[in-house]
């Protein structure tokens, strides 16, 4: 069977393909041109993808009939698959949950702390030669230690930064989710979304979906406080990012932390303009291990179905 495997993956996990593939392994970083999206549907038996493949329903409009029979996604995010019309095509989707757990929620630490304490911008000061030495009331930031944590998606992710933020921190823990959570895992009230939003540190943890695009909006940051900071590592499109700027222009919270953006990797100018907001490259899963596990869970997928097994982690 032929294999397409749309961007460069560690070494360990290419060489852990299955030999009863044939693999094209694509060397372009960029995701799929709309050409290489059908080519990759009528070319291929498999085809492991990943964010920014968008695999949507017009594709499989033009290729009513597909050589392909799965999509082994790489990423436990599969907001660029139209996975209804994948299925009505006759392929099978998978992604890989869990391994990108840990690695997510150090993230959304990285940026609450970064945030709140000024370190992008006193890195920017020393950087360019600016600083002139410590006095007792420079660049004063809010302590986190503490705080109150409102999480909107209480998911694993959502309970990794609960333990990390609890028990690291302090921090009294609320969150909002659409179904009732019987073991946040630590000491945690759900509440609505409005109060999640009243918090001192709000992260977005929920999937992207056509429900979750734009939660929030002009309305859902109106019940944050001017001094909290709001904190997104799940999908850019769950955030207005027209309404965050302004929100952060005029005021009405104090920062943001972002590691994922609604056209990225396009970064509105406004943003990266502001000092008050923590922009990351997509980092979520940026570490060897978490990539390379990631890769067997997608590798593990295509094993089975080449074997006829049940997938181990159909969507």
């Amino acid at each position: 069977m032929k294999l397409l495997i749309t961007r460069p993956l560690p070494a360990s996990v290419v060489a852990a393909v299955d030999p009863r593939y044939r693999v094209t392994l694509r060397e372009s970083t960029r995701p799929l041109s709309p050409d290489e999206l059908r080519s990759a549907l009528t070319d291929y038996d498999a085809v492991l993808p990943t964010l920014g493949d968008l695999f949507r329903a017009d594709v499989f409009a033009d290729v009513p009939r597909p050589r392909a029979r799965i999509l082994a996604n790489f990423g436990v995010g599969v907001n660029h698959l139209d996975v209804a019309a994948a299925r009505a095509a006759g392929l099978e989707v998978t992604n890989t949950p869990g391994a990108v757990t840990d690695a997510t929620a150090d993230i959304a630490l990285t940026l609450i702390l970064m945030t709140a304490r000024r370190a992008g911008e006193g890195e920017r000061m020393v950087r360019a030669g600016r600083w002139e030495g410590w006095h007792p009331t420079q660049m004063l930031g809010l302590h986190a230690t503490g705080r109150r944590l409102g999480i909107v998606g209480m998911g694993r992710i959502g309970k990794a930064i609960a333990r990390r933020c609890h028990y690291g921190f302090g921090m009294e823990v609320c969150f909002f989710n659409r179904s009732a959570v019987a073991d946040p895992g630590v000491p945690a009230r759900q509440v609505s979304f409005e109060e999640a939003l009243a918090a001192d540190f709000v992260v977005v943890a929920v999937p992207a979906t056509p429900e979750t695009r734009h939660l929030i909006n002009a309305h859902a940051l109106s019940r944050m406080r001017r001094d909290s900071i709001l904190v997104n590592i799940a999908r850019g499109d769950i955030v207005d990012e027209a309404a965050l700027i302004a929100a952060l222009s005029e005021g009405r919270i104090a920062g943001a932390g972002l590691d994922v953006y609604e056209f990225e990797p396009e970064v509105p100018e406004a943003l990266r303009a502001m000092e008050n907001v923590t922009l990351l490259p997509h980092l979520g899963t940026a570490a060897l291990e978490v990539r390379e596990a990631m890769g067997m869970m997608a590798v593990e997928n295509l094993q089975a179905f080449a074997d006829g097994r049940p997938l181990p982690n159909p969507v």
